[in-house]
């Protein structure tokens, strides 16, 4: 194992913070994968599975099981992990900015497009190849550009996982079984991964219609470029690119992080980058439906929330999912779902202001347009 100090410029005197990477095996030897956690800083069960995960890949690189490379990001926001305010921390958003840590990652079909003019043949493997090559130049140049911290973090990470094979950025919930969201291309690799974690929903979508997410700026160039490409140059969905939701934020426990870093393993002996026959796949709990499906239901008015509907619970479209009491007049509005799906996802808070998101429902017919994902 190879440990790398990722310096980010510093916001201000005596302030100096480091991303740092994990580095195991050997670079080009077999596919490559990079894993992460706590890029919304406040999201921490996934920092104890990478710890754990780590604590693996080293054994098996020092039993010579490793065929590829894996890098492994513990910790990914080391900014948001140093923000509190009124001693609660604030790790989705960026203070200084407002902006959402997992927003707003470049774009990189179009400038790969331009630099590879001309350049494309028919063979994939190469495309693929000539494709990583631009990315890692092109992020490169954007890197000595940097004007802020934030914008130095984000660089210094999608360019330690552009040209992965498989991206895992590991994030938790508010409260939450285990789901994840991919790109509707990468669902038949995908599958794999969900099947080996459990995963009880997964979200589909070709592009959240937000700001570049970090899966989407590893993901998206790969079926952009592959669009505009004529058919005698091929090029292959190189890079699958997953947000895994770990459950809850509440939900650092080392029962649960060291059985999802075994799962973990076991896929990436799926994949081809551990030695030894991979573990039979367990079912798929869910089956995959569309992100434009799901349904966040929404307080019409403040007051105390009960929930009547459990996690992983499905529901019928108009059954009552939560109440809303306003304890000085006693009275109480039902919230109710409009889909009809699996309870993922609800608040941690027991007090709702209006217009607060409350319990998310994973509906199989689509029904949103525009931005699929919240700020």
């Amino acid at each position: 194992m190879h440990r790398h100090s990722h310096p980010l410029p510093a916001p201000s005197l005596g302030m100096q913070r480091d991303v740092v990477s994990l580095h195991f095996g050997a670079p080009g030897a077999g596919p490559k994968v990079y894993l992460q956690a706590g890029l919304h800083a406040d999201e921490l069960p996934g920092m104890l599975v990478l710890h754990h995960l780590a604590q693996a890949l080293a054994a098996a690189e020092q039993a010579d099981e490793l065929i590829g490379e894996v890098i492994v990001v513990p910790v990914a926001n080391p900014i948001g992990l140093g923000q509190s305010v009124l001693r609660e921390p604030v790790g989705r958003f960026a203070l200084h900015s407002g902006d959402n840590f997992n927003r707003g990652y470049p774009e990189l079909a179009e400038p790969v497009r331009a630099r590879l003019a001309g350049q494309w043949g028919n063979d994939g493997a190469h495309n693929i190849a000539l494709v990583r090559a631009a990315m890692r130049q092109h992020l490169t140049e954007l890197r000595q550009d940097a004007i802020s911290e934030l914008d130095a973090l984000r660089l210094t990470l999608l360019g330690l996982a552009c040209d992965a094979d498989v991206v895992v950025d590991v994030h938790a919930d508010t409260e939450a079984i285990v789901h994840l969201y991919t790109e509707t291309p990468y669902w038949p690799q995908a599958e794999t991964l969900a099947r080996c974690l459990g995963s009880e929903v997964n979200l589909l979508a070709r592009g959240s219609g937000v700001a570049c997410s970090f899966d989407e700026a590893c993901s998206q160039p790969w079926w952009r470029l592959a669009d505009t490409l004529p058919p005698d140059h091929p090029l292959p969905l190189a890079c699958l690119a997953v947000t895994l939701e770990l459950r809850g934020q509440t939900d650092v426990d080392e029962k649960l992080a060291q059985e999802d870093a075994a799962r973990l393993l076991a896929f990436l002996r799926h994949r081809g980058v551990l030695r030894g026959e991979p573990p039979p796949l367990p079912p798929l709990p869910f089956p995959p439906t569309p992100l434009a499906g799901s349904e966040a239901v929404r307080a019409d008015r403040a007051g105390l929330v009960t929930f009547l509907r459990s996690l992983g619970d499905w529901v019928d479209a108009g059954e009552p999912v939560c109440e809303l009491l306003d304890p000085i007049s006693g009275t109480r509005s039902t919230r109710r779902a409009s889909v009809a799906g699996r309870v993922y996802a609800r608040t941690t808070q027991r007090y709702a202001m209006l217009g607060m998101e409350l319990v998310k429902i994973a509906g199989s017919t689509p029904f949103r347009t525009g931005a699929l994902l919240t700020a």
